[in-house]
Order: C-alpha cells, then sequence, then structure tokens
C-alpha cells in the first residue's frame, strides 16, 4: 500500500525544504516556455535590418528587401531550435557584425554611447545656467570720464540732429 505524506504533520524545516525543491523544480521545468511569437517579436525588435534602410528588422518595409526575409527566417529558425536570447543575438552579431543590434551593449567601449548623451546633456546644462547668470550680473556699461548717456529730452534731440545731418 502506499502512504500519503500529509504536509501539516511534517518538521517545518523539512516542509519548507520540501515547498522549496518543488518551488525551484518548477522554475526549471518551465524556464524555456514561452511564446514563441512573442519571442519573436522581442528578439526581432532587438535587431536591424541590414539593407541599409536603418529600420528595426521586424519594422522594415523597404520594397523588395534582399535581407530581412533571410533574417526573419534564420530569427524564426533559432527560435525553433530553442537557443537563448543572447545566443541568438550573439548569432547574429558573429554574422551581420555588431550594428545588427538595435541598441548598443552596455559592456566595454560601447557603454560610452550610454553615457555620453547624459554627460553632453548635463555639461549642456550647467554652460547655458552660467552664461545666463553671467548675463543676469554683468556690470552697467562703463562710462569714459563719468560722463552720464543722454536720455529723455537729450537723446531725442541727438537723434534728430543725426537725421539731419544723414539727409541728402
Amino acid at each position: 500500500m502506499h502512504k500519503i505524506v500529509n504536509m501539516n504533520k511534517l518538521n517545518p524545516t523539512l516542509r519548507r525544504t520540501l515547498q522549496c525543491v518543488i518551488l525551484c523544480s518548477a522554475v526549471f521545468a518551465f524556464l524555456g516556455a514561452g511564446d514563441p511569437a512573442s519571442r519573436f517579436s522581442d528578439i526581432g525588435h532587438q535587431l536591424m535590418c541590414i539593407c541599409g534602410c536603418h529600420q528595426v528588422l521586424l519594422e522594415c518595409n523597404h520594397v523588395g528587401c534582399p535581407d530581412s526575409d533571410s533574417m526573419r527566417n534564420e530569427l524564426m529558425a533559432s527560435i525553433t531550435r530553442g537557443d537563448s536570447d543572447s545566443l541568438i543575438q550573439q548569432a547574429f552579431v558573429q554574422k551581420y557584425g555588431p550594428t545588427v543590434l538595435a541598441a548598443p551593449t552596455t559592456t566595454g567601449f560601447n557603454r560610452t554611447a550610454w553615457i555620453v548623451p547624459f554627460v553632453a546633456l548635463a555639461l549642456g546644462l550647467v554652460s547655458v545656467s552660467a552664461v545666463v547668470r553671467a548675463w543676469k550680473n554683468r556690470p552697467a556699461p562703463a562710462i569714459a570720464d563719468g560722463i552720464k548717456p543722454p536720455r529723455g529730452v537729450e537723446l531725442e534731440q541727438f537723434r534728430e540732429q543725426a537725421r539731419k545731418d544723414t539727409e541728402l
């Protein structure tokens, strides 16, 4: 006869360990499980078409594109084989070069492609604020020999004299 083990009567530590083992085995069993169509869409949007249209692989609408159909077929074959996402991307990079990736990787020199735009934005904001602050705090124009600039009626007289002098 088969004896069924009642989980409530087990030692709490043993019960917790058994639950962890069951959970871990379920996670590993379903690790690769996923909808192939969603994986195709996810990976296809991470790759670029190499025909020169500069579009994402799945959005390449280049009429008569010589490359997008073969690349899509290659992607579907890799997914059907059960290759991991990173393995598929590495295979495409080895075959077509690093420009096939829609976004640069975050390792090595490619990290600068992620950092430089933020650094440039920060430097631009600092520069603009420094220029605005300098314009705001600049002193009044210096006047030679303490002569005050003309204002009001006196300025209008000078303008009228300049108009008369420049008429032909």
